[in-house]
């Protein structure tokens, strides 16, 4: 072989090594990114529901992927999903569940990096309109709180009140959001119950407002309301989105799971300096204590369950009378094509 090649080969072997060093820390997807912008639609962003991705865009982790990322904060899960069905965003930040519903209708949406491994959603009730409270049944013709309805906590609270002989009809579900707006319902007496992700249920609960009687922030409570693993929070988006950008869905994978990395190590101070004041609800003493009771929830390297979706499905069946349960096709709701690919690389 002559010297003329094997300095070539040096030389590009070289400029390769160069080029990475200068890309490091900012790694870049395999290949290409299709679409470089892309609208993120989130129902409740200062929930630890989407710490990751509120993570993932604070420490710059998408910018170091090559992808400018706008996220498009909404009252609840069913309100993003309707940017996305609407053609306003591209991905939805929010409930594994709602692939299952989708496909339901006849639209094929897919998850494909999970931020939760557990729903993160309490129900209480209020201390002040329901003291005497002693069981689920005591909820008919009261009013509950809700996200928004359709909503993960909507659902939840269908399956609570489903497997107490109750309907939905049964009560009345009312959208409080997720911050300031769903303190101030429970606080005045406008709800009697609510089903919420926190901080705000740890700041109802500490300030004695709520007795909570159904946890899934914990797996232990997940595992007794649901029977098995319940995937939660993740990015899922149309089928035909992830076909057409497979290389743009690895770089926002990629994205997630570095915060989930991040996330395993971190300190209660990181996260005080991570995330915007406004999250903290001006209480950062019980934003930290609702931390700690939702942190093993959080996933640690985005891959789902495999056991997950049967359990989703058998959730969403046990409530849902239009679901056609049989109908349902799991492995297309649900991949880890990607997030096995971030996994290796992050060692997450």
């Amino acid at each position: 072989m002559s010297t003329h090649h094997i300095n070539r080969r040096q030389f590009t072997a070289a400029a390769a090594l160069a080029a990475s060093s200068l890309a490091a820390p900012a790694l870049r997807a395999q290949g290409p990114l299709e679409k470089n912008k892309v609208a993120i639609a989130v129902g409740g962003k200062a929930s630890f529901y989407y710490l990751p991705l509120t993570i993932a865009e604070q420490l710059g982790y998408f910018k170091a992927e090559g992808l400018e990322v706008e996220i498009s904060d909404f009252s609840g899960g069913a309100r993003a999903l309707q940017a996305v069905v609407g053609g306003s965003a591209d991905v939805v930040s929010g409930a594994y569940e709602h692939t299952i519903n989708l496909q339901n209708k006849g639209q094929m949406f897919q998850a494909f990096v999970l931020q939760g491994r557990a729903p993160q959603i309490a129900l209480g009730v209020s201390t002040k309109t329901l003291p005497n409270y002693k069981s689920v049944a005591d909820l008919r013709g009261k009013k509950i709180g809700v996200t928004a309805p359709g909503s993960s906590t909507n659902m939840m609270a269908n399956l609570v009140l489903s497997r107490a002989g109750l309907k939905a009809s049964d009560v009345s579900f009312i959208g409080v959001g997720t911050s300031a707006g769903a303190l101030a319902a429970l606080r005045s007496g406008q709800i009697d119950a609510m089903s919420n992700i926190d901080p705000v249920m740890t700041m109802l609960e500490q300030k004695g407002d709520v007795r909570i009687v159904v946890d899934t922030r914990t797996l232990k409570g997940t595992r007794a309301v649901f029977g098995g693993p319940m995937p939660a929070g993740c990015l899922y988006a149309p089928m035909a989105f992830l076909q057409k950008h497979p290389n743009t869905a690895q770089a926002l994978t990629n994205a997630m799971v570095h915060a989930l990395k991040w996330l395993q190590t971190a300190g209660p101070s990181d996260i005080i300096k991570t995330v915007p004041e406004a999250y903290l609800l001006g209480d950062r003493g019980l934003y930290l204590a609702s931390f700690e009771k939702v942190r093993e929830a959080i996933a640690l390297d985005g891959v789902f369950p495999e056991e997950g979706g049967r359990t989703a499905l058998r959730a969403l069946a046990s409530f849902d009378a239009t679901l056609k349960a049989d109908k349902i096709d799991l492995s297309r709701t649900w991949t880890n094509q990607f997030a096995a690919q971030a996994k290796a690389r992050f060692k997450a």
